[in-house]
């Protein structure tokens, strides 16, 4: 639209993808290229001035600390691992799961003295979450099934994202206790608040309408 200054949004890609385009087509927003996107990563929408581009995880907050992108949709999880630099302004309230500490059902992780091992996929987490707790623990990075590590013997417990539950059960694992909820959040650049003021609250706002009419409904 005339007047108004482009938006660029990064979209983790799948299923946060898929639900944050849901939200946006409900706010009157055309993702259709996005829908149709082939081999596409970015996408240009003339009529609303927003583009969209689609990155991995990760990569969602580093394009938006550096002002690449203005705003990014990510998973909570991601924005609890990472330190980087953004405002936080909306929980989309969809893809809900949770942090977990887990280990196999019949040891006794409270038990003993010894530094307990926890393998994790989110160092970072698992780091802060013992240390608020008072307790030294030695972190071991996991990049596979998270699972095996107390199984094998490596570990003496787990922390991961937990959404059903039933991957612990099939594999002898009970979770000790929940550490946090998590879902998927929108978050925006610090200058692109400020320089894009106008247009970025427009979009927040389209965004905040169609969440708490979905809220109503599910009353």
């Amino acid at each position: 639209m005339d007047g108004e200054k482009k938006i660029k949004i990064a979209l983790t890609k799948g299923r946060i993808e898929k639900e944050a385009v849901k939200i946006f087509e409900r706010a009157g927003i055309d993702c259709s290229e996005v829908i149709n996107k082939g081999r596409k990563l970015i996408f240009h929408n003339r009529e609303s001035n927003i583009d969209f581009v689609l990155v991995k995880a990760p990569d969602v907050l580093t394009y938006v600390e550096h002002g690449v992108v203005d705003i990014g949709i990510v998973g909570k999880d991601t924005l609890l691992e990472q330190d980087k630099n953004f405002y936080e302004v909306l929980d989309l309230g969809f893809g809900k799961c949770k942090f977990s500490l887990a280990g196999l059902e019949d040891s006794d992780f409270y038990s003993g003295y010894n530094r307990k091992k926890i393998a994790t996929k989110y160092p970072n987490v698992a780091r802060n979450y013992f240390r608020k707790l008072g307790q030294d623990v030695e972190i071991i990075k996991i990049e596979g099934s998270v699972e095996l590590a107390p199984i094998l013997g490596l570990a003496d417990a787990i922390v991961d994202i937990v959404e059903t539950g039933s991957t612990l059960k099939e594999n002898g694992l009970v979770i000790y206790k929940d550490i946090c909820s998590i879902s998927a959040r929108m978050v925006v650049n610090m200058a692109s608040m400020k320089m894009k003021k106008e247009e970025i609250e427009k979009i927040i706002g389209r965004v905040q309408r169609q969440i708490n009419e979905k809220e109503k409904v599910s009353r």
